[in-house]
Parts: C-alpha cells; sequence; structure tokens
C-alpha cells in the first residue's frame, strides 16, 4: 500500500527563532513503511540531507518562493543492511552506505594483477543504471581507484574483510537527481 508522503511545515518554528531538529526526526519515527515526507522550511537543510541519507531516504528539494523551501524525502528502494564490518570504515565521508540497494552486480577481482582490478570496476561502474551498487572483491585496497570514484561522481565504501585478506568494495552510482546537487 502506498502512502501518501506525511506533510511537515516547520517554517513556523523557524520564524520563531526554534530548532525543528526534534519534531523532524519524530515525524520520519513515525512514518509508515514505504512513506516520504514533504518538508516546509525557511532555507534548504543541506545538513538534513545528509542525516536522512543514513536513514534511507533520497531527497529532491526546490525553492517555493519567498525564501521558503520544499523538500521531498523518499525511501530508498528495499535494501539490504551491511555488516558492522562493512560499515566501520566509511572511506568516503559524507556518503553513508549502511543502507544501500542490494548490489547489482558482483565482482571477483582478487586474482588480477594491476591495473586490471581498476579497469574491470570502473567498466562495471560505467554500466550500472543511476542508484545502483557494485560489489567488488580485491586483494588490496584500492588508493588509485577510490579518487576516481570521486572524480565520476561515485559514492563508495570499503573495508578489509575479517579473512584480512579481501578488501570489499561498494560503490553507488548516483541517483540522477543527486548527481544535480
Amino acid at each position: 500500500m502506498t502512502h501518501a508522503p506525511y506533510e511537515l511545515d516547520v517554517r513556523p518554528i523557524l520564524r520563531a527563532g526554534g530548532e525543528p531538529f526534534k519534531e523532524i526526526m519524530e515525524a520520519v519515527g513515525g512514518l509508515a513503511s514505504g512513506q516520504g515526507l514533504r518538508l516546509l522550511a525557511t532555507f534548504q537543510p543541506v545538513p538534513l540531507f545528509t542525516v536522512l541519507a543514513r536513514k534511507g531516504f533520497s531527497h529532491a528539494a526546490r525553492e517555493i518562493g519567498d525564501g521558503d523551501w520544499e523538500v521531498i524525502f523518499t525511501p530508498a528502494a528495499p535494501t539490504v543492511a551491511l555488516s558492522p564490518s562493512e560499515t566501520d570504515y566509511p572511506a568516503e565521508p559524507g556518503h553513508p552506505a549502511s543502507v544501500w540497494p542490494e548490489p547489482a552486480r558482483h565482482l571477483d577481482n582478487r586474482d588480477l594483477d594491476p591495473p586490471e582490478p581498476m579497469v574491470r570496476t570502473l567498466a562495471a561502474a560505467e554500466e550500472l543504471q543511476p542508484g545502483e551498487v557494485l560489489s567488488a572483491l580485491l586483494c588490496r585496497e584500492p588508493l588509485f581507484l577510490l579518487p576516481e570514484l570521486k572524480n565520476r561522481g561515485y559514492e563508495w565504501q570499503g573495508n578489509f574483510q575479517d579473512d584480512k585478506t579481501t578488501y570489499k568494495l561498494l560503490l553507488r552510482k548516483p541517483a540522477k537527481n543527486e548527481a544535480a546537487e
């Protein structure tokens, strides 16, 4: 069942000099499964984008006049939670991957010599649809690949697995509305 987005207008709180974070988080906590949030504010609440992304929401923001903003927070597609070892090291600060869609593609690059793991991973990443995730297993931390992913606008997270020899990299192609930000 699809629910209409819950509407929360925090403009009166902000105009009175208040801080609406508590009300916003209570509203998010009260949303039905799959329900979004329509937030009205007196400014573009950029810090809130990261907070709610960690909770699995994407966003679309637009100015609605007189300096006021409307932000629609939409819950992501069905997700998979990463194990604690995969979330210990958020390699790219500000880009939470604790809740991302299940990887659309998996690569095992552990038996390849450099630069083949990087070339293969970048080629597979380019084939992803916006918002899709790629999982790649590597035999070392991809020090040259990570800056290239950042330059291309990908979000990523990686860490050595429990065996301490396998580096697992997750990367996500930005959704179209994220790429424009």
